[in-house]
């Protein structure tokens, strides 16, 4: 798992989906998000505006990364 620096106290789900490299493109966060393929602290999210914050890990397709400041 690596740390992903946000430089800010909060960041939506599909932003950093594209900040950590875990997805491509927009388009592909949001099939991915929908589909029930990414976790947030090992829950399942479906809501691509989801506010992350420091600590929070997220896992898509087997790859983590945690929100850093």
């Amino acid at each position: 798992m690596r740390d992903v620096s946000i430089g800010s106290d909060m960041i939506r789900l599909g932003q950093f989906l594209k900040l950590a490299d875990l997805i491509e493109t927009g388009g592909e966060a949001k099939i991915v998000i929908a589909s029930g393929d990414v976790t947030v602290n090992g829950e399942v999210d479906i809501r691509r505006g989801r506010q992350l914050h420091p600590g929070d890990v997220v896992e898509v397709l087997g790859r983590e990364a945690r929100v850093a400041v």
